[in-house]
């Protein structure tokens, strides 16, 4: 596995930077972009991560582990940039914006 670092926003502290492994960001962005729908009220979270769980490559998240913390720095960093959106309501549902 690349030790190519990349760096990452989350909405939630905007101005901050964080560097995290290019290849797993990169391979969960792929995945995650892949099952969520384009239109509101979009996707839990949870089912989010059961759709995109097959698509991950075996050798970056083997058993899918680390799986839930890489899903939830690629969504910070993909509504920081705009590139999804969460609906207003609980629980949280994300979309392509």
């Amino acid at each position: 596995m690349s030790d190519e670092k990349i760096e990452v926003e989350n909405v939630n502290t905007p101005g901050k930077t964080t560097r995290v492994n290019r290849a797993k960001y990169e391979a969960m962005r792929e995945a995650l972009l892949a099952v969520l729908p384009t239109e509101p009220p979009g996707m839990k979270v949870p089912e989010a991560k059961a759709a995109l769980l097959p698509a991950l490559p075996g050798d970056l998240f083997p058993g899918g582990d680390t799986a839930g913390w890489w899903l939830k720095c690629v969504q910070l960093d993909l509504e920081a940039k705009g590139t999804i959106a969460r609906a207003p309501k609980s629980p949280v549902r994300l979309f392509k914006s």
